[in-house]
């Protein structure tokens, strides 16, 4: 590998452009981050201290473009981390340009659905790039403590093993172990999903409603994760590792998570709209929410948790009700 290339400067995007520029110096490796926004990179050019989204300062061999055509030229691996719902437009202009590569690999490392066509990022990637290798990243990587130097475990998921091996030798660091894993729809669909219930978990963390309900939120959104999962065609020992009860079990219990920050501020009787401006990041998990709440439905699936966060985001619901609305449910018997 020569070049490695990231497209997206927010809070993920520049956390791997931190991370993999200062663990690819030394193995001569190029590493390019992108942005749409030029004054963005005119800036990080300038002061390569970051404080927001997140605090770091970006190694001076990263190399820092807006051009789309500069950015993926040669690039060996490129790394697709804008949100759910630019990840097709900035696609579109990466095939305008023909400097892809055939033999690129293109990694999804964002974790969301598009709306409203519901597909999940590496369906859309595949649509716009048909010939080119794709691989997921995902798993527990809340980016303040990857920049800390904390060390954490990810899945690196493609269709065949031995590009799934590629990347995992590739893209590992020291301080954050790849696992390779070739079911590449259960390890997105994990990621994805767990934003939901990380939202529930923020809320409940804000109304103090204790370890055991957190708990058993927790098991269920693991139960709703896996039953949709499996029906998108994912395998479900897939559902119990990094991806997916690795991930939920971080993004639920950190406040470093958006989508649990999301929720945190619900509970505090503000408005969804309020939140979101006041995070000023995006929180995949609303969108994904919305998505996941119409594909439950076109499927005839039970999702009662992602149901009730669709509740918490149309109105402002009082703890009692979203509760009431989860323990009055029709007793039945624990399965997933």
């Amino acid at each position: 590998m020569k070049k490695l290339t990231i497209m997206g400067a927010g809070s993920w995007g520049l956390t791997l452009a931190w991370l993999y520029g200062n663990a690819m110096a030394s193995r001569g490796v190029e590493v390019c981050l992108w942005s749409r926004s030029k004054d963005k990179i005119e800036t990080l050019k300038q002061t390569p201290q970051i404080t927001f989204p997140v605090s770091l300062t970006l190694p001076p061999t990263l190399q820092l473009t807006h051009n789309v055509a500069e950015a993926v030229e040669n690039a060996d691996i490129i790394y697709l981390v804008v949100s759910s719902s630019g990840t097709r437009s900035v696609l579109e202009q990466m095939k305008e340009t023909r400097r892809v590569n055939p033999q690129s690999i293109l990694i999804n490392a964002s974790k969301g659905l598009e709306l409203p066509s519901l597909k999940s990022l590496s369906t859309v990637i595949l649509e716009e790039f048909p010939d080119n290798p794709i691989g997921v990243l995902s798993g527990p990587t809340l980016a303040p403590e990857i920049v800390k130097g904390l060390p954490t475990a990810a899945v690196i998921a493609a269709y065949d093993i031995h590009l799934a091996e590629y990347l995992q030798a590739h893209l590992s660091t020291e301080t954050l172990r790849l696992y390779s894993n070739t079911d590449l729809v259960g390890v997105e669909w994990g990621g994805t999903l767990k934003n939901i219930f990380a939202i529930v978990s923020g809320y409940m963390h804000a109304q103090s409603l204790g370890d055991n309900a957190i708990s058993a939120l927790i098991t269920r959104g693991l139960a709703e994760m896996t039953r949709i999962s499996l029906t998108m065609g994912a395998k479900q020992e897939t559902l119990y590792g990094l991806s997916g009860l690795g991930d939920l079990l971080a993004t639920c219990n950190s406040p470093y998570s958006r989508n649990f920050q999301v929720g945190f501020g619900l509970a505090q009787g503000k408005d969804l709209q309020t939140v979101l401006t006041e995070l000023n990041m995006v929180a995949e998990g609303v969108r994904t929410t919305q998505a996941v709440s119409q594909l439950s439905d076109q499927l005839k699936l039970d999702t009662p948790i992602v149901k009730t966060v669709e509740m918490c985001f149309s109105s402002v619901i009082s703890p009692e009700i979203l509760i009431k609305s989860l323990m009055s449910r029709k007793l039945r018997s624990e399965s997933f």
